[in-house]
Order: structure tokens, then sequence, then C-alpha cells
């Protein structure tokens, strides 16, 4: 190489890249990998102006940028890992928005924007203000209640009318397309009015749109002269099936989030109920469940009626001894069936307070965490459970690998921040495991933690609802955790899920058996459904919906009638009126 190097080469550019070459062999590598890293060196001199201030702060953040390439070792293979690196560098990240000058052009169609949102913000209070002087008893006050009965009976009967007409009448194109217009401007006009109205009625659009697809995939678009074509189509339209119950299930579990407001304690502390908090371990590390202790040590109520518990199932020794240095009670068992559900039953067996508040090692309580519960339980002799939010601080897989933690909301915000908020709605909360407080009278009366399946959280608030007792959630944060931290552990959690529901599924379905509402046996079908099948199918709606293109590609009939005009026009044609595309 020197030799080479030497011919093509002044000799201060020589003496260079012979010292890169030397530099690149200490650091390990091979003689191959050296001559081609100085080979795309020279390459870089000639046609990248490297002396550059912005080439210069690119090689200074070199190990920020390019964390994977040793750049003091390289391999053959690292300008592709260039390659691909910065083309994620280019897509993924976000640049900062540098304020630019608008044009006037669009000053007028901003305003008359500003304006249309400051008159949807505003509308609420002037209607409540223009009908302040209306009071729907008084209105309704002379009516009996069989009448009050009669009359909304009518109401609903004539909606539903109208709504089976809007679903099920037929359009031709243009006529479809006018629909769907109006359908598009009424859901722009209420997207932006606050409170629950605008959520209502974009449910009651997408409803209505989503229903009608499924009218006319049912009634128009089976090819029942072609059995492939027959069983293709049968299978998207089961998938797609599954997917609208779905939605539709979620709609009802979500219509009116309840979000429920702490209740106030009584003044004289000694009508406060004694609390056992148990911190169940097994394998985590000591640094880890100081933090839970220290933090529930420090929790805002009579210490005489608190009570906290290290339940530790690994049986080590330095647990039992920090548990002694602070000051809580430590439990070991002898044996370790049923996992954490066994553990937390094991300490019942010595706990005497009248709630149980139960946190995985994890998780940190805040010191108002039993301030904030407890007065609902006070207030509601019924009450079996209050659920809190899983908050975490640090990202999972996902959030990290995307740079997208605390930018995006992540599945916990959607379940946590929305689906148990409603759950509450059809006192169907789901008792997730932790940061939650339970009635111990309750707990005894169903023998403890279910044992049953690995989901035992989910399937202790169903033997509780069967009892006919309540639960409640309250979506204010008061405890946070550690996400999972490797792909591997997040994926075989929700497997562990998908295990559980199916579990519950075949030893207590929700569906049917004594004593649940009928709201609640759609909340846990909706919660149990997604999982059940989601994770045992690879998502069932995304590979059916593949079919037709498979069919196309191996030149059979399409199973649908897939003409633009046709599936968007939801004409009047029956399936037998359907050309063979083929």
């Amino acid at each position: 190489m020197s030799i080479l190097t030497r011919w093509l080469l002044i000799p201060p550019v020589n003496a260079r890249l012979i010292g890169r070459y030397r530099d690149y062999r200490r650091h390990g590598a091979s003689a191959f990998s050296a001559t081609l890293g100085c080979f795309w060196l020279i390459l870089a001199w000639i046609f990248i102006p490297l002396e550059h201030p912005r080439w210069q702060r690119i090689r200074a953040e070199h190990k920020n940028l390019y964390p994977h390439i040793n750049a003091s070792r390289p391999r053959p293979l690292d300008p592709v890992r260039y390659l691909i690196q910065t083309c994620w560098l280019l897509i993924g990240t976000s640049r900062k928005e540098t304020p630019k000058p608008r044009r006037r052009t669009f000053s007028g169609l901003q305003n008359i924007r500003g304006r249309y949102h400051q008159w949807m913000n505003e509308l609420p209070e002037r209607v409540s203000h223009k009908t302040q002087h209306l009071d729907e008893k008084k209105e309704l006050g002379h009516l009996s209640a069989g009448a009050r009965r009669l009359i909304l009976g009518i109401i609903v009967t004539f909606s539903l009318i109208l709504a089976l007409i809007c679903v099920t009448q037929p359009f031709n194109p243009l006529a479809q397309f006018i629909f769907l217009m109006l359908l598009w401007g009424v859901a722009l006009i209420v997207r932006r009015m606050p409170g629950r109205f605008s959520a209502l009625m974009l449910i009651v659009l997408s409803l209505t749109v989503s229903c009608r697809y499924i009218w006319w995939r049912y009634t128009s678009t089976l090819n029942w002269d072609d059995p492939v074509s027959l069983v293709c189509g049968l299978i998207l339209l089961f998938a797609e099936t599954y997917a609208w119950i779905v939605l539709v299930l979620g709609y009802f579990q979500v219509v009116w989030p309840l979000n429920r407001q702490p209740v106030p304690l009584p003044k004289d502390m000694s009508l406060w109920p004694s609390v056992d908090i148990f911190v169940p371990t097994y394998n985590e590390d000591l640094n880890v469940v100081k933090n839970t202790i220290y933090a529930s040590l420090g929790i805002d109520w009579p210490k005489d009626k608190l009570n906290i518990w290290i339940l530790d199932d690994g049986g080590r020794e330095e647990f039992r001894q920090f548990a002694q240095n602070v000051g809580v009670k430590y439990i070991a068992r002898t044996t370790h069936e049923h996992a954490k559900a066994g553990n937390i039953n094991n300490a019942l067996k010595y706990a005497k307070g009248e709630f149980v508040s139960i946190f995985d090692c994890d998780h940190v309580p805040t010191r108002s965490f039993l301030q904030m519960t407890m007065g609902w339980f006070l207030k509601e002799k019924q009450l079996a459970m209050m659920q809190t939010p899983h908050h975490f601080f640090s990202p999972d897989p996902f959030e990290r690998n995307l740079g997208r933690f605390r930018k995006t909301p992540n599945e916990g915000t959607l379940f946590y921040g929305l689906v148990q908020d409603g759950n509450d709605m059809w006192d169907a909360t789901f008792f997730c495991g932790s940061c939650a407080v339970i009635r111990r009278k309750p707990l005894d009366e169903i023998g403890g933690i279910a044992v049953e399946t690995v989901t035992e959280d989910a399937h202790t608030s169903l033997r509780l609802h069967r009892r006919g007792y309540t639960s409640a959630y309250m979506r204010i944060p008061q405890a946070a955790g550690l996400a999972t931290e490797s792909l591997s552990a997040h994926i075989g959690q929700r497997i562990r899920w998908a295990r559980g529901m199916v579990q519950i599924f075949r030893l207590d379905n929700p569906l049917t058996g004594k004593g649940l509402k009928f709201a609640q046996r759609l909340c846990y079908g909706q919660r149990h459904v997604p999982l059940l099948v989601g994770h045992s199918t690879a998502d069932l709606p995304d590979c059916a919906a593949g079919v037709p293109a498979a069919a196309c590609l191996h030149h059979l009939c399409a199973s649908v009638d897939d003409r633009p005009v046709r599936a968007a026009a939801y004409d009047s044609c029956q399936p037998d009126q359907l050309e063979d595309p083929g």
C-alpha cells in the first residue's frame, strides 16, 4: 500500500494516510479492513469538503450519531452502515422548526381559522347562558314517570329508524359522494368543539360510515358463483366483521368517561381505616425495592394504621435485613406455588388490616396515595376495589428505539387515560395488579387473589364483580414505575396477558354465568377479545386484508367487486347482479 500511495499522493498526504493505516491496525483492524478504510477515506477527501464547519460538527458528534460504528476500527461494510444510519437520521429525527414569515395570501385564512376556533370554544358557554331559564324538571314536571318513559321510547325508536335508513339506503355515486362530504364537513366542524358533545358526535359519524360499509359488504360484494372467490371473500369479511365488532365495543366502553374525583376523608382520623401495603418481589434487585419501601414509609397516613410488608418469594437474607433496619415487616414463603398471586395470598394470612394496597416492587407511590383513594371506600360500602393508573418514568422498548418517549402517547396512556375511565362508568374497572386498594372483606369472600390463571388481577376483579361488589377508577397518577426494559420482556408480558385471557374465557367466561350486568359483560368482552385474537393470530384483520391481493397475484377472481366507483358509492345492485371481473 505504501508504494502505491507514494506514487499517487504528495508526501504530506501520504504520511498522514500511512499514519491512519497504522492507527487502524493498532486498534485491531485486519489488513484488508484497514486498507479498505483508507480507500474510503481518500474518496471522502476527494468528494466531500470535510474541512467545512458542518462536516466538522458531524465528525465531532460521530459517537452520538453513529454509535454502532467504530471510527478507529473500520469494517468492510461500514459504508453500508453509514448509509442506513444517515437515512434513518434524515427520516427519523425532527428538525427544529424555524419561524418563517407568513405570506399575505394566507393571512386572511389564518384569521378566519382563529376566529372559527374562538367561536367554537365559546359556543358551549353561549348555549348554556341562553338556556339557563329552562328547567327540565319544570318543563316535564306535569308529566308522569310513565309518560316521560313513553316519550323517551318514541324518540329512541324514531332515532333507530332514522339510523337504519341511513345505513341501509342505497345511493348512486353522486348521492354517496354528497353524503360522505356532508359527514366529513360535520366532523371537521364538531371536532374543534370542547366537551363531550364533539366526541359523541364523532362516534355517531364513525358508526354511520362503518355500519354502511359492513351492510354493503354483506349484501353486495360476495361472489357466490365462484367457490374460491367466495372462500377468500368470507375470510376477509370475517376479519372486517371482527374489526367492526371491536370498534363498536370500544365506542361503548369509552362513550362517557367518568373522570372520578377524590372524596375528602373525615376530619376525625380515628375513623380512618387500617391499611396493609404489600410489596411482592421475587428476583428483583434490592435497590429497586428500596425506592418503593421508602416511598411507602412516607405515605401520609396514621402510622398506627399503616403496615408495610415485603413479600419476598426469593427468600434473600439481605431483604430480611433491610426490612428489619427500616422497620417494615418481612414474609418469605417456603414454597412458591402460584407465583405473585400465591405470594399475596400467603401474606393475607398474617395481615389484619381492613384494606390491602398492592404495589409492584418497582412502583413508587406518592405521599397522597391513600388520602386520594380511601375516601370513596368510606362513602360507598359496596366498593371493593379502587384502581389508579400505572405511570412509567422510563421508556418502553418502542419509545426508546424510536425516540418518542413523552412525545407520543403510548398504549398505557390510552388504557389508563381513557379505557379504564370509560370502564368506570359501567362499573367494570379492571384490577391491574398494582397501584390499587382492595377492601379486605370482599377479597376474603372470593378466597383471595385468583390463582387459576396467569392474569390473576383481571380474574380477581371479575370475581368481585360477580359477587355484586363495585369498583372504581381514579385517573390521577399516584405512583410511578419502570417500563419493560427489553423487547423480549415486552413481548413476553403481552403473551402472558393473552394466555391469561384465554384461561379466563375457558374457566370463568365473563359473557356467561351469573352476577355480571350486561354492560360489564360487554366491557370484559371488549378487553378480552382483542388480546385473545390479536395475539393468537398475529393481528387477524391485517393478515386477512391481504387475501384479495394474494388472489389477484395468483390470477384468481377477486373476492369482492373492487371497482372504485362501486366500492365508494354503494349502489343498489344485488349479489347475483355483480359481474365477474375475471
